[in-house]
């Protein structure tokens, strides 16, 4: 771990990104204190510039206050981002890791289930699911989760391939070992390295869908988004470009501040790789 945070401390644009990420994560605990009031509340006329009072950044349409909304939006975005990765990647590896281990038809059936949701465009899909399911976070989650999915069960998948017929594994097969015992023991933990990096770009990713979502109507109504911030003044861009510049930086800092966390990871992780990129 030691020779890990040093490797990791090593990388400054890991570093800067992981002091974005923390600072994003502070606004969106603060945001209650900062801002008491609902962000869906009129503080404000409409259409105030930045720097007004009591609207630092501004206000929409209706007088509700950008500022107000960035960190709210902030809770809601990496809320979404984060469940809907943490369930894409349990279901990503239970597949992964079912297919690699067993292989035969195991593996041909889940790689052809893999191939399956491949096929059809995942941002389609998602818009498709939230659609019928009617928007809301818990669909939102899903629809994300669904489409995320299938390239980490690949990549884990891989990495059992290489990984289950290696002397420790063998060694506690031997040993009379259970299947089960093996995959968590064994080789789950020897293949977390191209899972945790993945699992950090993973979530950008899902910032991005998210957003995406929000923007077309298609998020939580209920939430107050960064997409949707977007979404309702993509009319008025021209008169009022604070209400779509703001939170457009804010989706664009956490998303490169996640991935120079994954790639500052990937180095840690990787020192050989690290290497070979430094000559």
């Amino acid at each position: 771990m030691t020779s890990f945070f040093a490797s990791f401390c090593r990388n400054k644009g890991g570093l800067i990104g992981l002091v974005v990420l923390a600072a994003v994560c502070l606004m969106a605990l603060v945001a209650g204190m900062v801002f008491p009031g609902s962000p869906w509340d009129i503080a404000n006329g409409p259409f105030m510039p930045p720097l007004s009072e009591d609207a630092p950044l501004g206000t929409d349409m209706l007088g509700r206050d950008i500022a107000s909304g960035i960190a709210y939006g902030a809770r809601v975005t990496l809320l979404l981002a984060g469940v809907s990765t943490a369930v894409s990647i349990l279901f990503g590896i239970s597949m992964g890791a079912a297919a690699g281990f067993y292989g035969g038809k195991v593996d041909q059936a889940v790689v052809g289930f893999i191939e399956l949701f491949q096929t059809i465009p995942s941002f389609f899909l998602a818009v498709v699911l939230v659609a019928i399911l009617t928007p809301s976070m818990g669909t939102v989650i899903f629809a994300i989760a669904v489409v995320s999915w299938p390239p980490l069960a690949r990549l884990v998948r891989a990495e059992f391939m290489s990984l289950k017929n290696r002397e420790f594994v063998q060694a506690a097969v031997l040993s009379g070992q259970s299947n089960l015992r093996i995959i968590l023991t064994q080789i789950l933990p020897n293949s977390l390295s191209p899972v945790i990096v993945s699992g950090s770009l993973m979530i950008a990713s899902a910032i991005l869908l998210e957003s995406a979502l929000s923007f077309l109507g298609l998020g939580d109504p209920n939430s107050m988004t960064w997409g949707y911030i977007i979404g309702a003044s993509r009319t008025v861009l021209r008169d009022a470009w604070w209400m779509s510049v703001f939170p457009g930086v804010a989706i664009l800092v956490t998303v490169l501040a996640l991935n120079l966390i994954g790639e500052a990871l990937n180095d840690a992780l990787n020192p050989k790789l690290a290497r070979k990129r430094s000559t």
